[in-house]
Order: structure tokens, then C-alpha cells, then sequence
């Protein structure tokens, strides 16, 4: 088992990744449903929260249902990053996560994010100061580094632990390559090797097939998987991957009837947490990835995403069940099948 303040994770756990404008709610619920065993928020910036930023604040809502469950903060100042600490305690998630990991440009410019991957000591100092103003574990989602002449992630590991932290996840990219080129995993391995690292490290990117988890867990040592771009539109993926573990054989593709359930959940959270208006607008970035490998399909999701009227969806959804029947996806290879 995998020990994280007071939360117990099963030996080899697979968690969902914080995405913006996805990890939200409605999506956890859904990944929660298929087997993730542990949930983080979308990223929440620290100076959002203390002005009482509408939408800083409402992405505090978690529910029981998704729990254990992290609310993952961002900024790149103590006094700001210490308030916020205080404020998601309020919320009571299990734990409270740190981002250094986000590379776009309007969060680096800030020194946040992975912008502080620039002054190691800084992040080091900032860690310290939040695991101090807060009761909740706190863990570390981040980088390998600036770039690649600038990895040191080792190191970074291990004084992040010394000064409290009880996990890091690591995005095996640097903050330069952002999504591009192929994740290191290696990196993983020579942190694991550390013999005085004693927190689980959890791998992350490019994970879109079970096979790909095993190998981060089995070759490379890793204690857990994030799995992030490859749940969108798929949430299975978790069980997926799980089957695998535990058989070696891959599960059967979700059907298109599981697919559309899933859709229909989805939607209705959506606009029961966030109102139809914004509810049925931040649908529209999942059509796509949920009906993904069907044929012709392009009209169905050119309507998904241009309709403003929820009952007008659902038929469209009906639609979709009628024209393509019991049709399963086993036609799919994995790959094709999840998210890159």
C-alpha cells in the first residue's frame, strides 16, 4: 500500500492528473466511477483565491463521492501561496498539492508553475513555507526541469522531501519541450534509485495504454501512475489499465452504449454544478474524444458543439445510439481509442 498523510492508496494506484478546464467535478465523478483512486482538482491560483475570485473559489467544490481528493494550488509568492494553503484547508480535501509543473506562458511569466524551475532554491523555500502554514499533506506535481541542460530533478526530489513534502509526481518533459517529444521515464528510475528519498514518486506523461502504466510501475520503479490526457473523453482508461494489472489481458473496450452513459453523466453534472449556459459551453472540448473512431461521426460532433440547448443535445446523443446501434469499439486499438 501506498501511505500519504492519512490517506492509504492500493499498491500501484492510478491517479488523475490535474488538468484546467477538465479536472473539474462532473469529470472526476466519472473517473472516480471507472477506477482512479485518487483525484486532484484543476489547478487554483493562489491570488485568485485570496480576492475571492469567483472562479478561483467555486473549483474548491469537492464531494464525497470523489474522495481522497487534492486541491492543487499555483503562484509564485509566500504570502499568497501561504493564504491560499489556509483557505483550501477550509475546503477539507486530503491533501493539498503544489504545482510546478504548468509551462504556458501566462502562469511561467509569474515565476509560477514551472516557472520556478529557474531558481530551485526559491522552490525549495516556497515548499517549506506552505507545508508549515497548513495541517493537510502536501505534495508536488512538477517537472525535470527548465530544460534540458537545467534537470535536476534528483536533487529537487529529495530537498522538496526534506522540507516536508510526502509525494511527488513527476511529467517526465521539461518545461521547454511543453507537450512535445516523448516523455523520459528514465528519469524516474534514477530518483527512485536515491536511497534517501522515502516518498512515493508517481510518473506521469504519455501513458495512453495500459501497458505503457506497467512498464512506468514494473521497468522504471515508479510507485503510481497520473494519468492525464489519455482520460479525456475516456475515462475507462482506469479500469482499463487496472484489468491489465491484474490479468495481463486487456478489458474489452467500453461500448458505445457505455460511451454514451458516460457523455449523458457528464453533461448533466456539468450543467447542475457549473448552469446550463457554462455547463453545456465546457462540454463541447469532450465530444470530440468521446466519440472518437466512429465513422462519419463529424456531423453529430459539429452539432454537439454549436448547440446552446441541452434538450436539443440530448437528441442529438439519441441520435447518435440510433444510427450506430449496439456498435462496441472493440474496432479500436488501444492507442486509437485514448487520448494522446
Amino acid at each position: 500500500m501506498i501511505k500519504i498523510g492519512n490517506i492509504i492508496l492500493p499498491d500501484m494506484p492510478l491517479l488523475l492528473a490535474p488538468m484546467e478546464d477538465v479536472s473539474d467535478p462532473p469529470f472526476r465523478h466519472l473517473c472516480k466511477k471507472y477506477g482512479a483512486d485518487m483525484l486532484y482538482t484543476e489547478f487554483i491560483s493562489a491570488d485568485g483565491l485570496i480576492r475571492d475570485a469567483e472562479k478561483s473559489v467555486k473549483k474548491l467544490d469537492i464531494f464525497d463521492d470523489e474522495r481522497p481528493v487534492g486541491i492543487q494550488i499555483f503562484g509564485g509568492e509566500e504570502g499568497p501561496m501561504m493564504r491560499s494553503a489556509e483557505i483550501v484547508e477550509e475546503a477539507k480535501p486530503e491533501l493539498l498539492d503544489i504545482n510546478y509543473g504548468c509551462p504556458v506562458k501566462n502562469v511561467v511569466c509569474r515565476n509560477a508553475g514551472a516557472g520556478i524551475l529557474r531558481d530551485i532554491d526559491k522552490m525549495v523555500a516556497l515548499t517549506a513555507a506552505i507545508v508549515k502554514s497548513t495541517k493537510l499533506p502536501v505534495t508536488v506535481k512538477t517537472r525535470l526541469g527548465w530544460d534540458g541542460d537545467s534537470i535536476k530533478i534528483i536533487e529537487v526530489a529529495e530537498r522538496l522531501q526534506d522540507v516536508g513534502i510526502q509525494a511527488i509526481s513527476i511529467h517526465c518533459r521539461t518545461k521547454h519541450q511543453m507537450y512535445t517529444g516523448k516523455a523520459d521515464w528514465n528519469w524516474i528510475a534514477r530518483v527512485k534509485e536515491n536511497p534517501r528519498l522515502k516518498i512515493p514518486v508517481f510518473g506521469n506523461g504519455d501513458i495512453d495504454t495500459p501497458e505503457k502504466a506497467v512498464e512506468l510501475i514494473k521497468k522504471y520503479n515508479a510507485d503510481g501512475v497520473m494519468i492525464g490526457r489519455a482520460s479525456i473523453g475516456h475515462p475507462f482508461v482506469f479500469r482499463e489499465i487496472k484489468h491489465f494489472m491484474k490479468t495481463g489481458e486487456h478489458l474489452a473496450p467500453p461500448t458505445l452504449a457505455e460511451k454514451l452513459d458516460a457523455c449523458k453523466t457528464h453533461l448533466t453534472r456539468s450543467i447542475e454544478w457549473k448552469g446550463e449556459k457554462l455547463g453545456i459551453l465546457e462540454m463541447r472540448r469532450h465530444y470530440g474524444p468521446y466519440f472518437a473512431g466512429l465513422p462519419n461521426i463529424k456531423n453529430y460532433r459539429s452539432r454537439l458543439v454549436t448547440s446552446e440547448d441541452k434538450n436539443e443535445i440530448f437528441e442529438i446523443l439519441k441520435e447518435i445510439e440510433r444510427q450506430y446501434g449496439s456498435a462496441e469499439f472493440g474496432v479500436l486499438s488501444a492507442e486509437s481509442s485514448l487520448s494522446s
